[in-house]
Parts: structure tokens; C-alpha cells; sequence
């Protein structure tokens, strides 16, 4: 997340939308989402992994934080990022899940690749 003049990288789970949107969880007193409300907009690096020719991809844009989806959004990519039936990420994934999470939805402005 792009964080005032300076770029705040951390990892995170996100999810690709039918319309071209990115969108990631978060809780709602995250300092992502306290940085968000201050300056809407952010950035997305997604490196592929070794052998594909697209070696990156950058997304940008203005975002929103939405208050409904976030813990069905949670649920897919705990899905796709973990072996959930393993109990102790079941664990993990219930706790995430009782707890209050936004979506930040990325609405994308510019959009860069790098491919050999």
C-alpha cells in the first residue's frame, strides 16, 4: 500500500475481480486502512513465479474501503493460500473470521508489465 510519499510493501493476499478490480482484507483499524483514508490510492506488485515470460505485473489506483465482503473475500483466499483443511489453519482462519475485516478495493488506474 502506498502510505503518504513513501511506499508501505508488505505481502498480501488479493484477489483479481470479473471487472478488473484488485481487492485484499484487512481489519478496520489497520494502519493500511488509517493511511488509506488519509490518501486513497495504492499500488499492487505482483511477481510471477520463475519460468513464466510476464515476469510482473503493477497495478494502481484510487481505492474505497468497503465494509461488506471482507470475510467471504477472507474465506476464498485462505482457500487458494493454505491447505485449510490442516486444523491449525482452520484455527488461524476462524479467528480472522470472527473478527470485524474491510475490503480495500484497488480501482485500477495504471496498470505496467514486464515480460521477456
Amino acid at each position: 500500500m502506498a502510505g503518504g510519499p513513501h511506499p508501505q510493501p508488505r505481502p498480501v493476499w488479493f484477489e483479481a475481480t470479473a471487472e478488473g478490480n484488485v481487492q485484499i482484507f484487512t481489519s478496520p483499524d489497520s494502519l493500511k486502512v488509517r493511511r488509506l483514508q488519509r490518501d486513497p490510492w495504492a499500488s499492487i506488485v505482483v511477481a510471477a513465479p520463475v519460468g513464466e515470460r510476464e515476469r510482473w505485473i503493477s497495478v494502481a489506483g484510487r481505492i474505497t474501503v468497503e465494509s461488506d465482503g471482507a470475510h467471504e473475500l477472507c474465506s476464498r483466499l485462505a482457500a487458494r493460500y493454505w491447505d485449510i483443511g490442516d486444523p491449525d489453519r482452520a484455527s488461524v482462519l476462524a479467528e480472522i473470521l470472527a473478527a470485524e475485516q474491510v475490503r480495500i478495493v484497488i480501482r485500477p488506474e495504471t496498470v505496467r508489465r514486464y515480460a521477456l
